[in-house]
């Protein structure tokens, strides 16, 4: 048996060269044949309603003639029948599509073994597959009656969640938080201020911890707004029928965003926090806060409410260091990207 295993650039490509060695060991000896897998990564095409385009993976596909069966693992997250759709089996072309974002945000090595070993089963022909390894556990395939395809989708109840949560993974906020150094500075500068104000050192005693924690709430509520609007990251449905689909996308550039901003706004309270610890004498701030002595609490305080006006005075206004970002950023702006490529191609 010779399984191709093609899959996109960046995080499904690593999970593939993770599991590739043990899903082999898997097939041999689940079906006692001599079994040879080979990995690719490519990005797939699609088309302007967002679904796969199928000539550009028969374009792949073709140069492996040898190939007997072939798995898709793709970051593009799909969607069918108001259901997320974990994996699709086409018999006619031998080749399923397995989609990453729709297992979740944390898919163990098990579970996506699993799939994969239920894929090739559904491949095969009635009397071939390995009786172990033919449905999930949590889930089960369905027949397509006017496309003959099989289906694989997610639970109704979390399979949306588990979606959300797997495209929010996929656009890797915490990487993303690097590309916002623009307005770290920007927010770092104003913040700094909070140090050598001794205005701000009394607010921030007065306030009570509730409405700190909601003042800087609110701030990271705002830089989100923000970058939603100024890089166009919020999508309206063209078509009624998409309007749960790019539900979902919104969602996931929001939850993306809130941890990237978010993490900002921890870095910049750790690093205020210090320079506060630095530079400001306790004797001198218990003075001025009218306390016996200065806690450790009070230089929290302090760098809380700094980096929310930094956040706030300083970053808005600020973006992302390059449009090459802002396009890699969420997974509608890639889907674009795709058809872009693919309207290319035909031009």
């Amino acid at each position: 048996m010779h399984l191709l295993l093609i899959s996109d650039p960046g995080p499904p490509t690593r999970r593939v060269a993770a599991i590739k060695d043990e899903f082999e060991e898997l097939l041999r000896q689940s079906f006692d044949a001599d079994v040879h897998v080979d990995t690719c990564t490519e990005t797939i095409r699609v088309r302007t309603d967002h679904q796969l385009e199928m000539s550009t993976l028969d374009s792949v596909v073709n140069r492996y003639p040898s190939a007997d069966l072939v798995i898709m693992f793709t970051d593009i997250p799909r969607h069918t029948q108001d259901k997320p759709l974990i994996a699709e089996v086409l018999p006619d072309r031998k080749v399923a599509v397995v989609s990453k974002p729709t297992l979740g945000a944390l898919t163990t090595k098990r579970r996506l073994l699993k799939i994969f070993m239920s894929c090739a089963n559904q491949l095969l022909p009635d009397g071939h597959t390995a009786p172990k390894h033919s449905l999930p556990r949590w889930g089960q395939w369905s027949s397509r009656a006017d496309s003959g395809h099989r289906t694989l989708h997610a639970h109704t109840f979390t399979g949306g969640t588990r979606l959300v949560l797997g495209m929010t993974t996929a656009n890797e906020p915490l990487r993303m938080a690097r590309k916002l150094s623009r307005a770290l500075a920007a927010a770092s500068a104003t913040g700094a201020f909070g140090i050598f104000y001794s205005s701000i050192w009394q607010m921030s005693h007065h306030l009570s911890t509730a409405r700190l924690i909601s003042i800087g709430l609110i701030a990271i509520a705002v830089m989100v707004g923000w970058l939603l609007t100024v890089n166009g990251l919020w999508d309206r449905p063209v078509r009624g029928r998409r309007a749960q689909v790019v539900f979902y996308y919104n969602l996931s550039s929001v939850l993306t965003l809130i941890i990237c901003v978010g993490a900002l706004y921890v870095l910049l309270v750790a690093g205020i926090l210090v320079g506060s610890l630095i530079v400001i004498d306790p004797d001198f701030m218990a003075q001025i806060i009218h306390r016996p002595e200065a806690k450790f609490t009070n230089y929290l305080d302090i760098a809380w409410l700094s980096a929310a006006m930094g956040v706030v005075a300083g970053a808005l206004g600020s973006t992302f260091d390059s449009d090459v970002d802002v396009k890699n950023m969420t997974h509608a702006q890639r889907l674009r990207s795709r058809v872009y490529v693919a309207e290319e191609g035909r031009s």
